[in-house]
This record gives structure tokens, sequence and C-alpha cells, in this order.
């Protein structure tokens, strides 16, 4: 564990509040369908967050635990917390993009080729990118009902974070 430090704890909390801020706009997007792991699918979103990048509540996720290791000074979890997700992540988009593909066909391999998977290609962006079913976002009282279970493990980790720094 790294000795304290204001700016790695700056750092660690501003990489959390990033990722839980893209996963909000991402739920605002794409609603509770986010939610599961079954080969139940929503409509295909490209707006929002989806016009940049195909998986960004993946992102979010690991901005959002690197920042939480970061806020807990341990650097050496950082960099292994990614690659967990990461990898993680990979097996599930693989599995996800064969769904989608599969229901969606042209218009999602369309969609694929210009959106990236992991890095947004912010220059190339589809701004105005539709939805395949539905245009409308959620409301953000959904949006937060959704997230509840995010927002409470992120309240709860960083209290745990202060209780150990007290005492």
């Amino acid at each position: 564990m790294a000795p304290f430090s204001w700016t790695l704890t700056g750092a660690g909390v501003i990489l959390t509040a990033g990722g839980e801020i893209l996963r909000l706009w991402s739920v605002h997007h794409i609603g509770v369908i986010s939610r599961t792991r079954s080969g139940r699918l929503g409509p295909l979103v490209m707006t929002g967050p989806f016009a940049l990048v195909r998986n960004p509540l993946y992102i979010g996720n690991m901005l959002l635990w690197v920042g939480l290791a970061l806020t807990a000074h341990l650097i050496w979890a950082a960099p292994i917390v990614a690659l967990l997700l990461l990898a993680e992540y990979h097996l599930i988009v693989r599995w996800e993009e064969q769904l989608l593909q599969s229901r969606y066909g042209d218009m999602y391999l369309q969609y694929a080729g210009r959106v990236p998977r992991w890095w947004p290609a912010l220059a190339r962006a589809d701004r105005d990118g539709r939805a395949a079913t539905e245009t409308t976002t959620y409301s953000w009282r959904e949006t937060l009902f959704s997230e509840r279970g995010t927002l409470i493990a992120i309240a709860a980790g960083y209290v745990l974070l202060w209780l150990k720094a007290r005492f």
C-alpha cells in the first residue's frame, strides 16, 4: 500500500466519478436491459455514449474499479483490476456481439464498423446515430433507480476507506 497522497486520492476519486458518470449516461440511453445476462435483447442503442464506443458501461466499470484501487492507495492492484476486467469483458462482449449480429444482422455490422469496441474515436463518431427500434432516453429517475446498486457499492467502498483512514 502506497503512503497517503492527495494526488493519488484525487486521481482515484476522479476516475471513480468519471466511470460512474459514464455508466449513468449509458444507462440513461440503454435502460434496465443493461442489467441482464440472458439472451434477452432490447433495441440496438446507437445514441449517447453508444455513438462513441460500443461498450461504455464496461469502460465505466473499469474506470470505477481502477479509481477505487487508486483511492485505496493500492497502486499495484490498479493494473491487475484493469487487466482482469478487460479479459472478462472481452469474453462477454464477444458473446453479446454474436447475439446482436444474429438479431440485427447488417444493421449491427454497420454500427460495429462505424463505432469502435473499446476506444472512442471521437472524430469518427456518428453523433446522429439512431436506435433500431426506439430513439428515446429513459428518465433520470429510472436511470438512478437502475443504477442504485452501483451507487450504493461506490458509497460503501468510500465509507469503508474513510473508516480505515480514521481508525
